[in-house]
């Protein structure tokens, strides 16, 4: 910017200076100064009028010819020693400024300008300022581009300070959008960009507490509702053993189990929730797991842990992670189809543990809604195709309160397989 400002305000110099009034007025006058000198010198040069005017004007000349080299200043060059030529300062045409001058010609040396006037075989050479004087150089197109510079840097700093805030707020919005409400934009300004993050935080605020208010109504209805479902069972548990009886009470048992897992989904959901991590098995945890939940599947279930591998988690949620995971694999698929399987490994920088099945696997129209409160493949939701579809949407928090992630993998293509990420440290 400032390398185009500068060329451009030369070439507006240069168009300005390059009408033809202004150069017939600058010839003009310089036709006759050139005429004053020639009739003052006289012809032959005479050196007393040519000290006359060096006394009343500030320059020095010097007058070279056929019998004749002298000069007002000892130090005012030789004529061999100055290369004489047109004038281009504000044009590039050759003699733009001395239309109507005969006889004249320019030359430049250590910041003094000359002017040769001939004057039949002599050559009358005349310099400004004195040889003597310290001549005062100022080029212009420095001057013009370190201006344009300055303008640039003062721009650009205007420019900084004006967006400054935009880092504050860009790092706000990703904070509160991951879910981090309690975050607060602090670099808040009297202006545009102040009062959007002023907004930002009042958004905070208010998604905060629609979040705080849905949370409390939901653990609030779980708990009212567990009153009457225990007096409920206590009812059915004295009444005699009938279908309709067996009915009911798997009926209670499967609410009582959603609002107990609606209740841990909550503790999770919580930024507050504490982990109690501690350094486990993998292959005790696996086995534990089949033994206590899936002893009558056992031959169903196929583990491969390597014995020493140690993870770092909470036991007891790691362990209801993968109770929901198999769970569902080995619902969704029959014996007849192959083993559910159960692998750990160990990466780079996380352990990895997968859960695959052999069965019909996932739709690719409901893939996006795998981990969703609520949701199942099959909207019938009969007791006899799976339960309330907020498993893996359990197994889901609990890896991501591990700093982890559930994916499903889309590339296994013989059934179902859920790839559960835990990093080896948490980053809170």
């Amino acid at each position: 910017m400032g390398v185009l400002f500068a060329y451009g305000a030369i070439l507006g110099i240069r168009w300005v200076y390059a009408t033809d009034q202004l150069r017939e007025l600058v010839s003009g006058h310089l036709s006759l100064h050139v005429e004053y000198v020639r009739n003052d010198i006289g012809n032959p040069p005479q050196i007393d009028n040519a000290l006359e005017i060096t006394n009343k004007v500030p320059v020095d000349i010097r007058i070279s010819g056929p019998d004749l080299d002298w000069a007002s200043d000892a130090a005012f060059p030789t004529l061999e020693q100055l290369e004489f030529g047109s004038t281009g300062v504000f044009s590039e045409e050759t003699e733009a400024w001395l239309r109507g001058v005969d006889g004249v010609q320019f030359a430049s040396d250590r910041g003094h300008g000359y002017l040769k006037i001939d004057q039949g075989p002599y050559a009358i050479i005349v310099s400004t300022p004195k040889i003597s004087e310290q001549a005062v150089v100022r080029q212009l197109t420095p001057i013009i581009m370190g201006f344009g510079l300055f303008l640039v840097l003062l721009a650009y700093l205007a420019v900084r300070w004006l967006f400054r805030p935009i880092g504050s707020i860009q790092h706000g919005a990703a904070e509160i959008g991951s879910g981090n409400f309690h975050y607060r934009i602090t670099d808040v300004r009297r202006d545009q960009l102040g009062d959007l993050a002023s907004d930002i935080n009042q958004m905070a605020d208010d998604v905060q507490r629609m979040l705080d208010a849905k949370r409390q109504l939901l653990l609030g209805i779980s708990h009212e509702l567990r009153s009457p479902l225990s007096r409920l069972t206590l009812a059915l548990a004295l009444a005699d053993d009938t279908p309709g009886i067996e009915g009911l009470k798997q009926d209670v048992s499967e609410m009582e189990k959603i609002i107990t897992t609606l209740l841990e989904a909550e503790r999770l959901n919580s930024r507050h929730a504490a982990l109690r991590l501690s350094r486990v098995s993998a292959a005790e945890l696996a086995g534990s797991l089949v033994d206590n939940f899936f002893s009558r599947d056992r031959d169903r279930i196929q583990l491969s842990v390597p014995d020493s591998l140690w993870i770092n988690v909470d036991e007891a949620r790691a362990t209801l992670m993968l109770k929901n995971l198999v769970s569902n694999a080995l619902r969704y698929s029959s014996p007849e189809d192959g083993p559910v399987h159960l692998e750990f490994e160990l990466s780079d920088d996380a352990w990895i543990i997968r859960v695959r099945d052999h069965g019909p696997g996932i739709p690719d129209a409901q893939i996006e809604f795998i981990g969703e409160p609520f949701y199942r493949g099959d909207p019938s939701r009969t007791r006899h195709t799976g339960g309330s579809g907020l498993g893996l949407y359990l197994a889901r928090l609990v890896a991501e309160a591990h700093d982890g992630t559930l994916e499903l993998d889309r590339s296994y293509r013989d059934g179902a397989c859920f790839v559960v990420t835990l990093p080896f440290e948490l980053r809170h």
